[in-house]
Protein backbone atom coordinates (compact mmCIF):
# COMPACT_ATOMS: atom_id res chain seq x y z
CA UNK A 1 0.00 0.00 0.00
CA UNK A 2 1.48 3.49 -0.94
CA UNK A 3 2.10 6.13 1.66
CA UNK A 4 1.54 9.07 -0.07
CA UNK A 5 -0.28 9.89 -3.77
CA UNK A 6 -0.30 12.89 -6.07
CA UNK A 7 -2.62 15.39 -6.28
CA UNK A 8 -3.69 18.81 -7.68
CA UNK A 9 -3.18 22.07 -5.32
CA UNK A 10 -5.51 24.07 -6.75
CA UNK A 11 -8.13 24.18 -9.55
CA UNK A 12 -6.42 24.99 -13.16
CA UNK A 13 -8.00 25.56 -16.60
CA UNK A 14 -6.92 25.23 -20.29
CA UNK A 15 -8.72 25.68 -23.62
CA UNK A 16 -8.40 23.57 -27.00
CA UNK A 17 -10.00 24.55 -30.32
CA UNK A 18 -10.63 22.07 -33.16
CA UNK A 19 -12.24 23.02 -36.13
CA UNK A 20 -14.41 25.61 -35.11
CA UNK A 21 -15.16 23.54 -31.82
CA UNK A 22 -14.08 25.11 -28.48
CA UNK A 23 -13.08 23.02 -25.21
CA UNK A 24 -12.99 24.57 -22.58
CA UNK A 25 -11.22 22.27 -19.62
CA UNK A 26 -10.98 22.63 -15.93
CA UNK A 27 -9.74 20.41 -13.13
CA UNK A 28 -10.38 20.30 -9.44
CA UNK A 29 -9.47 19.05 -6.15
CA UNK A 30 -12.18 16.78 -4.48
CA UNK A 31 -12.50 14.70 -1.53
CA UNK A 32 -15.38 12.84 -2.26
CA UNK A 33 -18.79 12.30 -5.00
CA UNK A 34 -20.58 15.56 -3.40
CA UNK A 35 -18.39 17.55 -4.17
CA UNK A 36 -17.97 16.38 -7.74
CA UNK A 37 -21.80 16.53 -8.47
CA UNK A 38 -21.63 20.36 -6.80
CA UNK A 39 -18.83 21.35 -8.99
CA UNK A 40 -20.85 19.61 -12.02
CA UNK A 41 -24.21 21.44 -11.39
CA UNK A 42 -21.89 24.55 -11.26
CA UNK A 43 -20.60 24.55 -14.21
CA UNK A 44 -23.38 23.07 -16.31
CA UNK A 45 -25.55 26.30 -14.95
CA UNK A 46 -22.54 28.90 -15.91
CA UNK A 47 -21.45 27.31 -19.54
CA UNK A 48 -25.63 26.25 -20.07
CA UNK A 49 -25.33 26.64 -23.91
CA UNK A 50 -22.76 24.55 -24.03
CA UNK A 51 -22.91 21.38 -26.50
CA UNK A 52 -21.63 18.73 -23.61
CA UNK A 53 -20.29 18.82 -20.31
CA UNK A 54 -17.86 15.50 -20.13
CA UNK A 55 -15.77 14.23 -17.38
CA UNK A 56 -14.00 12.13 -15.28
CA UNK A 57 -12.92 11.92 -11.76
CA UNK A 58 -10.69 9.79 -9.63
CA UNK A 59 -10.79 9.64 -6.02
CA UNK A 60 -8.95 7.92 -2.81
CA UNK A 61 -5.17 7.19 -2.52
CA UNK A 62 -5.20 3.83 -3.68
CA UNK A 63 -7.81 5.26 -6.93
CA UNK A 64 -10.41 2.77 -5.87
CA UNK A 65 -13.11 5.04 -6.83
CA UNK A 66 -13.87 6.40 -10.47
CA UNK A 67 -15.61 7.29 -12.78
CA UNK A 68 -16.15 8.62 -17.09
CA UNK A 69 -18.50 10.27 -18.53
CA UNK A 70 -19.50 11.00 -22.59
CA UNK A 71 -22.53 13.57 -21.77
CA UNK A 72 -23.54 12.43 -25.33
CA UNK A 73 -20.55 12.08 -27.41
CA UNK A 74 -20.00 9.20 -29.08
CA UNK A 75 -18.82 6.04 -26.42
CA UNK A 76 -15.62 6.40 -25.04
CA UNK A 77 -14.64 9.24 -27.00
CA UNK A 78 -14.60 11.89 -23.94
CA UNK A 79 -14.44 10.65 -20.51
CA UNK A 80 -12.01 7.96 -21.46
CA UNK A 81 -9.14 10.18 -22.74
CA UNK A 82 -9.85 12.26 -20.06
CA UNK A 83 -9.76 9.98 -17.58
CA UNK A 84 -6.23 8.81 -19.72
CA UNK A 85 -4.67 11.77 -18.70
CA UNK A 86 -5.43 11.33 -14.83
CA UNK A 87 -4.38 7.99 -14.85
CA UNK A 88 -0.59 9.00 -16.87
CA UNK A 89 -0.22 11.83 -14.44
CA UNK A 90 -0.83 9.31 -11.79
CA UNK A 91 -2.93 11.70 -10.22
CA UNK A 92 -6.31 10.88 -7.28
CA UNK A 93 -8.90 13.73 -5.87
CA UNK A 94 -9.00 15.20 -9.10
CA UNK A 95 -12.35 15.71 -11.44
CA UNK A 96 -11.49 17.16 -14.57
CA UNK A 97 -14.65 18.58 -17.05
CA UNK A 98 -14.29 19.39 -20.26
CA UNK A 99 -16.98 21.35 -21.69
CA UNK A 100 -17.64 21.80 -25.41
CA UNK A 101 -18.91 24.41 -27.59
CA UNK A 102 -19.87 22.64 -31.30
CA UNK A 103 -18.01 24.59 -34.05
CA UNK A 104 -20.06 23.22 -36.86
CA UNK A 105 -17.41 20.37 -38.32
CA UNK A 106 -18.14 16.88 -36.74
CA UNK A 107 -14.57 15.59 -35.81
CA UNK A 108 -15.26 12.01 -35.83
CA UNK A 109 -14.27 9.11 -33.39
CA UNK A 110 -10.41 10.14 -33.57
CA UNK A 111 -10.51 13.70 -33.87
CA UNK A 112 -13.03 13.65 -30.51
CA UNK A 113 -10.63 11.13 -28.80
CA UNK A 114 -7.71 13.03 -29.72
CA UNK A 115 -9.46 16.31 -28.66
CA UNK A 116 -10.39 15.46 -25.09
CA UNK A 117 -7.19 14.12 -24.44
CA UNK A 118 -5.53 16.83 -25.43
CA UNK A 119 -8.24 19.21 -23.53
CA UNK A 120 -7.54 17.33 -20.21
CA UNK A 121 -3.28 17.59 -21.36
CA UNK A 122 -3.46 21.39 -21.91
CA UNK A 123 -5.63 21.59 -18.33
CA UNK A 124 -3.01 19.24 -15.59
CA UNK A 125 0.14 20.72 -17.68
CA UNK A 126 -1.09 24.36 -15.67
CA UNK A 127 -1.81 21.98 -12.45
CA UNK A 128 0.39 22.60 -9.56
CA UNK A 129 1.21 18.80 -8.82
CA UNK A 130 2.00 18.13 -4.98
CA UNK A 131 2.54 15.04 -2.87
CA UNK A 132 0.28 14.16 0.03
CA UNK A 133 0.90 11.49 2.66
CA UNK A 134 -1.76 8.92 3.36
CA UNK A 135 -2.92 9.23 6.95
CA UNK A 136 -4.51 7.11 9.72
CA UNK A 137 -7.13 8.17 11.59
CA UNK A 138 -6.90 6.38 15.45
CA UNK A 139 -9.43 6.96 18.55
CA UNK A 140 -7.07 7.10 21.93
CA UNK A 141 -8.94 6.55 25.43
CA UNK A 142 -7.23 7.10 28.55
CA UNK A 143 -7.31 8.07 31.79
CA UNK A 144 -6.51 11.96 32.75
CA UNK A 145 -3.64 11.18 34.34
CA UNK A 146 -1.94 9.30 31.55
CA UNK A 147 -2.50 12.99 29.63
CA UNK A 148 1.00 13.52 30.06
CA UNK A 149 2.08 10.60 28.36
CA UNK A 150 0.03 10.22 25.43
CA UNK A 151 0.50 14.15 24.68
CA UNK A 152 4.79 12.98 24.72
CA UNK A 153 3.73 10.30 22.39
CA UNK A 154 1.63 12.45 20.47
CA UNK A 155 4.33 15.18 19.75
CA UNK A 156 6.95 12.74 19.01
CA UNK A 157 4.77 11.19 16.12
CA UNK A 158 3.80 14.99 14.79
CA UNK A 159 0.50 13.42 15.38
CA UNK A 160 -2.59 16.15 14.44
CA UNK A 161 -5.48 16.26 17.01
CA UNK A 162 -8.77 16.42 15.76
CA UNK A 163 -11.88 15.75 18.27
CA UNK A 164 -11.50 15.20 21.83
CA UNK A 165 -12.91 15.09 25.20
CA UNK A 166 -10.99 15.73 28.15
CA UNK A 167 -12.56 14.40 31.18
CA UNK A 168 -11.91 11.85 33.61
CA UNK A 169 -12.21 9.40 31.00
CA UNK A 170 -10.39 11.36 28.07
CA UNK A 171 -11.11 10.64 24.03
CA UNK A 172 -9.25 12.04 21.67
CA UNK A 173 -9.28 11.18 17.75
CA UNK A 174 -5.56 11.37 15.90
CA UNK A 175 -3.92 11.41 12.48
CA UNK A 176 -0.96 10.13 11.85
CA UNK A 177 1.59 9.62 8.28
CA UNK A 178 0.89 5.84 7.57
CA UNK A 179 4.61 5.49 6.77
CA UNK A 180 4.82 5.95 11.22
CA UNK A 181 1.81 3.54 12.08
CA UNK A 182 4.16 0.90 13.32
CA UNK A 183 6.30 2.90 15.30
CA UNK A 184 3.35 4.47 16.60
CA UNK A 185 1.50 1.49 17.34
CA UNK A 186 4.47 -0.24 19.07
CA UNK A 187 5.10 2.55 21.28
CA UNK A 188 1.40 3.77 22.35
CA UNK A 189 1.10 -0.23 23.32
CA UNK A 190 3.73 -0.03 25.55
CA UNK A 191 1.67 2.51 27.73
CA UNK A 192 -0.29 0.83 30.26
CA UNK A 193 -4.59 2.15 30.54
CA UNK A 194 -4.31 3.44 27.20
CA UNK A 195 -6.66 2.14 24.49
CA UNK A 196 -6.55 2.69 20.76
CA UNK A 197 -8.64 2.08 18.18
CA UNK A 198 -7.90 2.13 13.87
CA UNK A 199 -10.83 4.09 12.25
CA UNK A 200 -10.18 4.83 8.70
CA UNK A 201 -7.16 5.74 6.31
CA UNK A 202 -7.57 9.05 4.72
Amino acid sequence: MADSYLTIESPCEGLYKEKGSKFLAFAYPVESVSQVKEILSELKKKYYDATHHCYAYVIGFDKEEYRMCDDGEPSSTAGKPIYGQLLSNNLTNVLVVVVRYFGGTKLGVSGLIKAYKASAEVCLAEASIVEKKVRQLYKITFQYEKMNAVMGLLKRHDALQRNHNFDTQCSIEILINREDEDNFVEEISKLQNVEFEFLASV
